[in-house]
């Protein structure tokens, strides 16, 4: 997960960062011994810490206020170019973030034993949410559940997850346990996992003309039956900058007998 910085978080870390730095470089600076090889910054400050006694206090005053201004201007224009750009990377890392939640969340789904001989465990259905709408979600089953799951009382495992975006709530995790007593009549419970994104394509792969086809929903066969994509299409924006993640649904893997 990435926390985004405000801008009086920004400038909050700046200054604590202008603080440090120009601690750690008078140290820097007073560290050496009298008697070694000092650059002409050393020696000024070792002759403002350590005046004589011709020295008043408006020349103390005055130099060691000009090398902390210098100093502190050093630190602000570092700092500046230190966070220039940072909406872009903290989006980026946030877009990176997501899909390998996503990319983890299905590789568990299509792991035994919901991934048995035969079966499909990332599989489109038709699920009812909260707002009663009928809508056909890519569908699949946790049987541990996920970190990201608030449960009212104990976590229950098999747990069955919907993927399913939404404009103004962005993506959101459709998910209940089967071993609910009502599983089969209240709809499932919502988490938003991102609000950034704001589509949700599918790939499906034409194996005779070896072609990519992306379709803005699930689609289906020539009986109307829905078919499983091979791949995920996830469209993230933030203000003017957009991005887009693509994720290959894993193969279920069929594990080894128990003997």
């Amino acid at each position: 997960q990435v926390v985004w910085l405000s801008g009086s978080n920004r400038s909050c870390i700046y200054s604590i960062f202008h603080i440090a730095a120009v601690s750690l470089l008078l140290l820097a600076c007073l560290a050496l011994p009298s008697h070694a090889a000092q650059t002409p910054l050393q020696k000024f400050l070792n002759a403002s810490f350590e005046p004589d006694e011709n020295c008043t206090v408006a020349s103390l005053i005055g130099s060691d206020g000009l090398v902390l201004v210098s100093l502190n201007v050093f630190v602000f224009s570092m700092g500046e170019l230190w966070g220039r750009n940072a909406d872009v990377r903290l989006f980026d890392r946030h877009v990176r973030a997501v899909t390998r939640f996503l990319e983890a969340e299905l590789r568990t789904a299509a792991l035994p034993p919901a991934a048995a001989a035969g079966a499909t465990p990332i599989t489109p259905q038709e699920i009812k949410p909260l707002s009663g709408t009928t809508d056909n979600l890519l569908t699949f089953e946790l049987p541990a559940g996920s970190r990201l799951l608030v449960w009212p009382d104990h976590p229950l495992p098999e747990v069955v997850c919907s993927l399913q975006v939404r404009p103004r709530d962005g993506l959101v995790l459709l998910w209940h346990s089967r071993l609910e007593q009502k599983f089969a009549d209240d709809p499932p419970r919502e988490t938003v996992v991102t609000p950034l994104v704001t589509a949700l394509a599918y790939d499906y792969y034409d194996a005779d003309f070896r072609t990519w086809k992306t379709e803005p929903a699930l689609r289906k066969d020539t009986s109307g039956r829905l078919e499983t994509p091979q791949r995920l299409r996830l469209k993230f924006t933030y203000g003017k900058l957009t991005r887009e993640s693509v994720i290959a649904l894993p193969a279920p893997t069929e594990g080894l007998p128990n003997f």
